[in-house]
Order: C-alpha cells, then sequence, then structure tokens
C-alpha cells in the first residue's frame, strides 16, 4: 500500500480514528518514523477547518508502533494567525507517537535572510539505476542510487537523493515529511559494528508553503555534531532537485552500541 492510500484512511469528520499500518512500512519492529509522523500530520490537518500552512512540528517517538493503530488529534490553541494542534498514535493504551504541528500563516516582514552551507550535489539519479530495501522494510517503497550506509567510514555526515516510488494524489507536505527521515541516523557512519539504534525525538520547521521537487527527488543531508554516552544529537536538512532548501530538522537518537 503506498502513502497516499494509507492516508486516504483517515477522515475529516472524527478525531479519533483507527488504521492498519502496513507491514512493508516498518523498520524493524516499528513503523518507520517518516510515515508515522505524516499519518499524525494528516490527521492534525483534518482536526480544523482552513488551517494556514504548516511552519513546524515537535514529534517524539515514544514506543513502537505497528498493525491496528488509533489516531487522536486535538486543537490545543487557534488564533487568528496560527493554530496549535496535538496529535498522538497509540498501540492500545500505549502512545507511540506524539506531535504539536503549528500551522502558521505567513505575514510580511522586513527580514529576508537564508544562510544555509550548500552542500555538494550529486547527480540526480537517472531512472532505471536506482534500488530500493527488501519488501519487509520500508525503504522498498523508495528509489535511491545507492547502498545507503557502509559502516566503519568514520564519518558522521550521511546525504543522499530519495524519492517515494508513488506519488500520485499525494499531499506535497506530507511527501516531504514522510521522504525527511528517510536516511540511517548518521551516527551510524561512525559505528565499527552493528548495534540498536533508536530515534527519539524530531524538530522539524517547514522553509516554504508549497514544497515542490522534479521527479520526486529529495536530496536528504544528516550530520551528526554530537555523540556520547548512548545518544546522539544531528542537525538534518531537505534540498529539491534545484538545491533549494525546503525544510530543515534536528534528531535525537539513543544508541545502543
Amino acid at each position: 500500500m503506498n502513502l497516499a492510500d494509507i492516508l486516504a484512511q483517515l477522515r475529516a469528520d472524527t478525531t479519533d480514528q483507527k488504521i492498519n499500518i502496513p507491514s512493508t512500512w516498518h523498520q524493524g519492529r516499528t513503523a518507520y518514523g517518516g510515515l508515522s509522523s505524516a499519518l499524525a500530520y494528516q490527521s492534525a490537518k483534518l482536526a480544523a477547518p482552513d488551517l494556514p500552512p504548516l511552519l513546524t512540528a515537535q514529534i517524539a517517538f515514544s514506543g513502537p508502533l505497528s498493525g491496528e493503530v488509533e489516531i487522536h488529534s486535538k486543537v490545543l490553541r487557534r488564533g487568528r494567525n496560527s493554530a496549535f494542534i496535538k496529535s498522538e498514535i497509540t498501540v492500545g493504551e500505549e502512545v507511540g507517537l506524539s506531535c504539536v504541528f503549528v500551522f502558521m500563516a505567513r505575514r510580511e516582514s522586513h527580514i529576508d535572510f537564508e544562510g544555509l552551507p550548500r552542500p555538494e550535489f550529486p547527480p540526480i539519479p537517472e531512472d532505471g539505476k536506482t534500488r530500493s530495501g527488501p519488501p519487509e522494510f520500508f525503504t522498498h517503497n523508495m528509489d535511491y542510487p545507492e547502498k545507503r550506509l557502509i559502516l566503519g567510514m568514520d564519518k558522521p555526515r550521511l546525504a543522499n537523493w530519495h524519492r517515494l516510488k508513488e506519488r500520485e494524489g499525494l499531499d506535497p507536505v506530507a511527501n516531504l515529511i514522510c521522504m525527511g527521515d528517510a536516511l540511517p541516523p548518521s551516527t551510524m557512519g561512525l559505528m565499527k559494528k552493528e548495534g540498536m539504534i533508536s530515534s527519539i525525538n524530531w524538530q522539524i520547521n517547514l522553509l516554504t508553503d508549497a514544497p515542490e521537487t522534479e521527479n520526486g527527488w529529495w536530496f536528504l543531508e544528516s550530520e551528526t555534531h554530537h555523540a556520547v554516552h548512548g545518544a546522539s544529537s544531528q542537525y538534518m536538512t531537505v534540498w529539491n532537485s534545484k538545491g533549494e532548501p525546503m525544510m530543515t530538522g534536528m534528531q535525537s537518537v539513543a544508541l545502543f552500541v
């Protein structure tokens, strides 16, 4: 089942609903974080009419999600220009994902600044020269040009082109959120041996009201700036096919190695 079909299970006439997460969107024993975040966003977007564009979100990955889940959304505050909406995804009584989404209308400002350092963008992969993950892993739903991670490289940065295979009828923001977490945590580039890791949270900031890219390709960039005592902190950026920044993020990752 593709992302658009999964999101289409959510209805606008209720803020509490149940859906099934297909096993083809798992990463280990839980659903892929980008998928569960996109589900929470879709539920939040349906929680109130005439919302302004999404500006930012705080996402906590508090437990595993799989099979039948319940999604709950409620408006925390609605003002003239902004709305704060909380979404939770639960399995039984356990909360697996808790998010606060901030939707805000843009205002005129005398400040117009963008200072993100530009990476060196490799060529966008040609059709027929990509690979995907195994059917039981979420990357089976994506295209990317080469192996996503090699241990023992002693590099705290990962970056690569990724796209969803099926994108028809998909909300551009849901697409961006789903893809924004597709890279392995960049701390894995420092690992000398295999071991368990788990994302703890994710702060995202949307840099545009209408994210767009050519042929679905996003350049994902993640760089660890601190890792010690079983946890790491990383910065993340998503660029479009023109090399324009679409979303930034920051994530804390638990390390069991």
